[in-house]
């Protein structure tokens, strides 16, 4: 449980990172001049890590428990991003947010689908070969 612990940790570190991340602008502030278009850098991590953590939180612990670090980011993003530190609604109220939502939950949704399919499918095929040995036994 320990680990679940860490990965549920990561997911909550990586949702802020990725939200405070989120109004990164390519303006020449910050980032180079090009042309004044948004940094979408956040997304990308979001989508890349979140299924990460999902299946390789379904290796470690029950696959049930998988959900917990896609839970966490769900959570930390919405904690923070709605009444985040300060009273300051960090969430922008664009398009960007809810690309970050998308490209970060449904990713890690079909992930633990696929986990969750897998554990029934090797559930069923034991399940076939108990019936079968004490076909074949009776």
């Amino acid at each position: 449980m320990g680990t679940l612990a860490v990965l549920a940790l990561d997911a909550a570190l990586l949702a802020t990172m990725e939200l405070f991340f989120l109004p990164l602008r390519l303006d020449g502030v910050v980032l180079p001049r090009l042309g004044d278009i948004p940094f979408l850098i956040s997304v990308v991590l979001a989508a890349v890590t979140t299924p990460l953590l999902v299946t390789h939180a379904a290796t470690l612990v029950p696959r049930k428990l998988a959900t917990v670090p896609l839970l966490a980011w769900l959570v930390t993003l919405l904690v923070l991003g709605l009444g985040g530190p300060g009273g300051d609604i960090v969430l922008l109220a664009d398009w960007r947010a809810l690309v970050l939502l998308v490209a970060g939950a449904l990713p890690a949704a079909v992930a633990l689908g696929g986990t969750l399919a897998s554990g029934d499918k090797r559930r069923r095929a034991a399940g076939s070969a108990d019936a079968q040995g004490t076909r074949e036994a009776g």
